[in-house]
């Protein structure tokens, strides 16, 4: 019982937290979703659900929707696949100094604050003078392209800006979990022949399993809910709305035009999507092994 009340006690100031900074802000964010808030506002009249029924007659927050999703679809998949095989090919070099100077330098952009970065990049995706177009224009010829000012091209060279920032932090959570694999897997697979893609397929992707599950979790949750990217690169929600997401449609809603009842109803419907598809991606990956 002493022990318990030990216990107890640590734990009460990192609940408190979690209550304050955590559980209070959903709760009260759900509330808010209620009223026809305006913090400038003295009273704020209840107006139940009418906030909710609007979003599906707002042509801008299904285009988010339909944006953020795209994004998340992509830059996930994406993430994962590149991140997994330049894991596996670090992991692949013989000297320990060399592995960790490639992790260090995949492992820089995520140090980078976010908004800087997308600054830079701002300057490379530039029309007339970016180092992209003046890449393309001198190796293959091609025309310099709008890339932010275009609406087929903005959410690309987002996704792109997004890959290159995020994939660091998934190279390092990869590679631990393969050189926490015993090697005699691999020994014992290379004695029946197997070659390096069968080993990957057949042992590391396998014994992966929960690093991968956690990583995949993770990287979509944090994917859905990336917003500086789009507040820089694509201004005032990219043209046509074409990099307009949820993150920055709440944003600009309850900062810009102080509505922040509706702010508060599509931020509710972006915490029930990333509830959603999180299940849904634990449900699909569930791991029941070891070694």
């Amino acid at each position: 019982m002493k022990n318990n009340r030990f216990v107890y006690f640590v734990l009460l100031p990192i609940f408190l937290l979690l209550a304050v900074f955590f559980v209070l802000p959903i709760v009260g964010g759900f509330a808010i979703s209620f009223f026809d808030y305006n913090p400038l506002r003295t009273i704020n009249h209840f107006i139940g659900f009418e906030n909710f029924g609007k979003l599906m007659s707002d042509k801008i927050f299904l285009k988010s929707t339909t944006n953020t999703l795209v994004f998340v679809g992509i830059t996930v998949t994406l993430n994962i696949i590149i991140t997994l095989v330049l894991a596996q090919l670090i992991s692949m070099l013989p000297w320990p100094k060399l592995r960790s100077f490639f992790r260090v330098i995949f492992f820089m952009p995520c140090v980078a604050p976010l908004i800087a970065s997308s600054v830079v990049w701002g300057g490379l995706y530039a029309t007339k003078y970016g180092l992209i177009n003046n890449f393309l224009k001198t190796f293959f010829g091609f025309s310099p392209v709008n890339w932010l000012g275009t609406a087929s091209y903005v959410m690309p060279a987002i996704i792109i800006f997004t890959l290159w920032a995020d994939i660091g932090y998934n190279i390092i959570l990869f590679s631990a979990g393969m050189d926490g694999i015993p090697s005699d897997f691999y020994e014992a697979a290379e004695i029946d022949g197997a070659g390096m893609v069968k080993k990957f397929f057949y042992i590391t992707l396998p014994l992966l399993g929960r690093t991968v599950s956690f990583v995949v979790a993770m990287t979509i949750i944090s994917h859905f809910q990336m917003f500086a990217q789009f507040q820089v690169l694509a201004k005032l929600g990219g043209p046509e709305n074409s990099g307009n997401v949820l993150t920055y449609y709440i944003y600009k809603t309850a900062f810009q035009t102080k509505d922040m009842g509706y702010a508060s109803a599509i931020a509710v419907i972006l915490f029930i999507l990333i509830m959603i598809v999180t299940v849904i991606q634990q449900r699909l990956n569930r791991v029941e092994w070891g070694y």
